[in-house]
């Protein structure tokens, strides 16, 4: 219980900073690392319009690891949150 109040709290900060920092609607750029061999690395592209948005992927020097940036037009905070708290439930991710 107190871990959601938690994170509640973070996401509210969150959007103060996201509506402080630039105008919406407005590009943004999401970063991920996920392990090179996770099945949820397609779950986590499926979460954004391909074709609105920019990929890139970098695998480590070892290939044990996949960077993942998009650049995509978000509407508003409260729509970059809600990816973020999506991508939260996939094991092995980890948002940047």
């Amino acid at each position: 219980m107190q871990s959601n109040s938690h994170s509640e709290d973070f996401y509210s900060r969150f959007y103060e900073q996201l509506e402080a920092s630039q105008n919406w609607p407005g590009l943004y750029l999401f970063k991920f690392i996920v392990k090179s061999e996770s099945p949820h690395l397609e779950n986590l592209k499926s979460f954004f319009d391909a074709k609105k948005g920019t990929f890139s992927e970098k695998k480590s020097s070892k290939n044990t690891f996949t960077s993942l940036s998009i650049k995509i037009e978000m509407q508003s905070p409260d729509q970059v949150i809600d990816i973020y708290k999506k991508s939260s439930k996939l094991e092995g991710i980890i948002a940047l």
